[in-house]
């Protein structure tokens, strides 16, 4: 195990949580429809994801002889779980608008069944992990600043807010996994990242021209809304940018993911939660918390 260890929490696992996802507007995000697609492209993603991170990881369940480490992945099982019964709560509400939700997540379950036929059970341990620190760093690029979601409808923001917390409390597990009895080379373990941001980002992109088809615009509309988005999400100032560094660290030998802070206002979100028993007032409260 890394000794350079220093900011690790323990995954726990939040059951039934209501995020009152009716209430959502078509354009949740600022009434802007790229920005609400995007985000809704990678919500459709989700549910078969979340599968795919859990039977690669339970594949080399029974290797793991450290009694907390197979803790862990007990939680990190059951939080992945309820990730994928939340978006797929949120993937319903988006089908009631209109969407083609079916035909899309049966695209991306053959996508990911495609991923566990073909590469080995390894590279697909590699990938989990690569993806739980993709998902973690978002967390902190989302949430760091309360400016880039003012705009979000707070019923998604608390969504998302939950899944940040809970991809910081598990975001080392498949890596836990992946180093102590994945033998993965460290090649693959470099490669495995840009693979995951191409299969995020690529697909998300992809996804989100697709569903702004289906809202109705034409091509030279939607042309026009990706010159306009794409800057908001991947320019210099972008969401994407703020995790350079830390995503440039998962390249170094030593690399941990508790190696990073984790998120400012993470016990925000759990202080409001234990008052309230609240999700929607505790994503509100670790909104708020934001720089």
């Amino acid at each position: 195990m890394n000794a350079n260890i220093h900011f690790k929490v323990d995954p726990v696992v939040r059951k039934n949580l209501d995020f009152a996802l009716d209430n959502i507007g078509r354009h949740w995000f600022g009434n802007d429809p790229f920005k609400s697609r995007f985000f809704d492209s990678v919500s459709l993603l989700f549910p078969d994801g979340e599968r795919y991170f859990i039977e690669s990881v339970r594949g080399f369940r029974e290797r793991i002889e450290d009694p907390k480490l197979q803790e862990d992945v007990k939680h990190f099982i059951q939080q992945e779980a309820q990730h994928s019964i939340a978006h797929s709560k949120m993937n319903d509400v988006l089908e009631s608008h209109g969407l083609p939700v079916t035909q899309i997540t049966a695209e991306a379950n053959e996508i990911f069944l495609w991923m566990t036929r073909n590469f080995s059970p390894r590279f697909n341990l590699a990938l989990t992990a690569a993806f739980e620190h993709l998902t973690a760093l978002m967390a902190e690029s989302f949430f760091g600043d309360k400016k880039d979601f003012a705009e979000a409808d707070p019923y998604v923001r608390a969504l998302l807010a939950w899944h940040a917390i809970e991809e910081m409390e598990h975001r080392d597990v498949a890596f836990d996994v992946m180093k102590t009895v994945g033998d993965v080379p460290e090649l693959m373990r470099k490669l495995a990242l840009p693979a995951a941001v191409l299969h995020m980002f690529g697909i998300g992109l992809i996804r989100t021209n697709e569903l702004l088809r289906y809202d109705g615009y034409s091509r030279r509309e939607r042309a026009q809304m990706f010159m306009q988005g794409l800057p908001w999400f991947m320019g210099a100032k972008g969401l994407l940018p703020k995790m350079n560094r830390q995503f440039m660290s998962w390249f170094k030998r030593d690399f941990h993911p508790s190696q990073h802070p984790v998120i400012a206002q993470y016990d925000v979100w759990l202080k409001v939660l234990a008052e309230t028993q609240d999700p929607i007032q505790a994503g509100e409260a670790f909104w708020q918390a934001g720089r």
